[in-house]
């Protein structure tokens, strides 16, 4: 017996929610970029040639060398964890999700009916993908991965860019194909 079909969705709310994302996600890049996850600095030790007036100091990432607490407060790494958040709200409760609520009741009624509907689950599955991206970023970053949060952010806002602007769902492509390999062959 299968479960029952989910209620079909205007398929511009999720667009609009990736809208919003990814100018969240390009936000957290910059940060990111910007802050200890990128950054080089210098060991604690050194060594000094005076004859040739030289010093060296070994290059090393100041990701880690810094403690977890102020992995944890860089600024990108709040705004993924914000982020994240917003991605957890959105698997486990779309239709309380802010975006979502935001759509339905400012949106939505401004615009004409969609002409089409589409299934639900592909865009929480996306949800999910997007969580999945952004909680590796963090778990890296606070492990002290230089370049994770960033690399996971921007991963995170190349996916919702392509479906704000474009309509390309890539979380929702790939719950399509892993739902094609779950039906059993036909001879």
């Amino acid at each position: 017996m299968s479960a029952p079909t989910p209620r079909p969705i205007d398929p511009r709310g999720p667009r609009f929610a990736a809208s919003i994302t990814a100018v969240l996600l390009a936000v957290a890049v910059v940060l990111a970029l910007l802050g200890i996850s990128t950054q080089r600095g210098t060991a604690g030790w050194f060594a000094v040639q005076p004859a040739a007036g030289a010093t060296f100091s070994p290059n090393v990432w100041v990701i880690t060398e810094v403690p977890v607490l102020t992995r944890l407060l860089d600024p990108g790494a709040l705004l993924l964890i914000v982020i994240a958040a917003l991605f957890l709200w959105g698997v486990v409760s779309p239709a309380t999700a802010p975006w979502g609520q935001l759509y339905r009741r400012v949106v939505a009624p401004r615009l004409a009916p969609p002409t089409d509907l589409e299934d639900p689950r592909p865009p929480r599955f996306a949800q999910g993908v997007g969580l999945f991206v952004v909680t590796a970023g963090l778990l890296l970053h606070l492990s002290g991965v230089p370049w994770a949060l960033p690399i996971a952010a921007a991963a995170a806002f190349a996916a919702a860019f392509l479906n704000a602007v474009f309509g390309v769902c890539l979380g929702c492509m790939l719950y399509l194909a892993l739902a094609r390999l779950r039906q059993p062959r036909t001879a």
